[in-house]
């Protein structure tokens, strides 16, 4: 599988070879955002993209819009910034991920591994399972999700993620906390505004395909449900 490395500071994007090397993948390297974008045209088999945000000429979250209009490809994002809304920035544009610099390249290499499992094997789950709820087929196995119409719906794996759990357990409410602890499988101190976030672009999303139906629906001050009479 190919990673690609996205940071303008050499040294960086050296140093993250080498670890991608070490952990079998084959390393992709670019040095600022037009050329990363020029990368994943030409490379469709990248698996995940480790970016930097603070880079000259284009900048990581433009990267990361332009990535995101038709890709779900798991992105890790890296940062000098380490502010709470910095982080919540990155997320709302669609990184799956945010680690700090100056940082530990094995929490990167932990934190690339983390996403590459969500992105491959969704919810573990014993047997294969095809969801119809409401508007919507939920496929498991292949992480589709189709309208009644026919319109696939482009999710991340976070976002594909959250949709599974809540479409397998109708009329159940979630927490956020109850959600990011299933679906990101750790603890958070900024769980709940993390999973606001990817709640909000899924839900814009199906609402989007479906015409304006609202699948996930909010419970006030208790969580997320997906209803179904």
């Amino acid at each position: 599988m190919k990673i690609l490395i996205v940071d303008d500071d050499h040294e960086i994007a050296e140093l993250l070879e080498i670890y991608v090397k070490n952990e079998g993948y084959e390393p992709v390297i670019a040095s600022d955002g037009k050329e990363a974008l020029t990368k994943i045209r030409t490379n469709p088999d990248i698996g995940l993209i480790i970016l930097d945000i603070m880079m000259p000429e284009m900048s990581g979250t433009e990267v990361l819009k332009e990535v995101r209009k038709d890709n779900p490809v798991p992105i890790l994002l890296l940062s000098a910034k380490s502010g709470a809304m910095d982080k919540i920035q990155g997320l709302i544009t669609g990184a799956d991920d945010y680690v700090t610099k100056p940082f530990n390249p094995l929490e990167v290499m932990a934190r690339v591994r983390a996403l590459l499992r969500r992105a491959q094997n969704g919810l573990a789950q014993a047997t294969p399972e095809v969801l119809d709820v409401g508007p919507l087929t939920i496929n498991k196995d292949s992480h589709e999700v189709r309208t009644a119409d026919g319109v696939d719906i482009n999710l991340t794996a976070l976002e594909f993620g959250i949709l599974y759990l809540l479409a397998s357990h109708p009329n159940r409410v979630f927490s956020a906390d109850d959600i990011f602890e299933r679906v990101w499988q750790q603890e958070s101190v900024v769980s709940a505004k993390t999973v606001m976030v990817h709640v909000s672009h899924l839900r814009d999303k199906l609402e989007d395909a479906t015409g304006g139906n609202q699948v996930v629906q909010t419970v006030w001050g208790v969580g997320y449900k997906i209803e179904v009479l």
